[in-house]
């Protein structure tokens, strides 16, 4: 995929001690999962602003954490304002995207990759969190397909 191609698109999985990213391509629909950033004290601002810089992304997109039901729970709201930040840095539409389920989808497609030697190394704590800023791309792709 084409660094600034201008359909480059930034996805997250936002949580409370890690962030999931992926990028994607609003025309193949497709994403890759790429990194984890962990945080304490807040999102790392500066690594999200390298990865903003590298792909050149004209969109960014935040899953929302709902209830199964669709309710909102208290890291909605957490959500809700790392999508405000972002609007806030960067210069780029930031939209939201149902996101329940995605962690689910993520540890299957690992453990189905993991179990066919198509990923050789174990699994770590953050690559669920990248697989499923994946599938969330994937997800807010398909219903914004061109």
């Amino acid at each position: 995929m084409p660094e600034g191609s201008g359909d480059v698109v930034l996805g997250f999985d936002f949580g409370t001690r890690r962030i999931g990213v992926a990028v994607g391509s609003s025309l193949s629909g497709r994403a890759q999962a790429l990194t984890t950033l962990h945080h304490q004290d807040g999102p790392d601002w500066q690594a999200i602003t390298r990865l903003v810089a590298e792909w050149r992304p004209n969109a960014l997109v935040v899953g929302l954490p709902l209830m199964e039901d669709g309710r909102e729970q208290p890291i909605t709201g957490h959500a809700r304002d790392f999508m405000a930040s972002l609007g806030k840095h960067f210069d780029l539409p930031v939209h939201a995207t149902d996101e329940r389920f995605s962690s689910t989808e993520a540890e299957a497609r690992l453990r189905t990759a993991r179990s066919t030697g198509a990923r050789r190394r174990r699994l770590r704590k953050g690559d669920s969190d990248a697989m499923a800023a994946q599938v969330i791309l994937e997800t807010w792709l398909a219903e914004h397909a061109l």
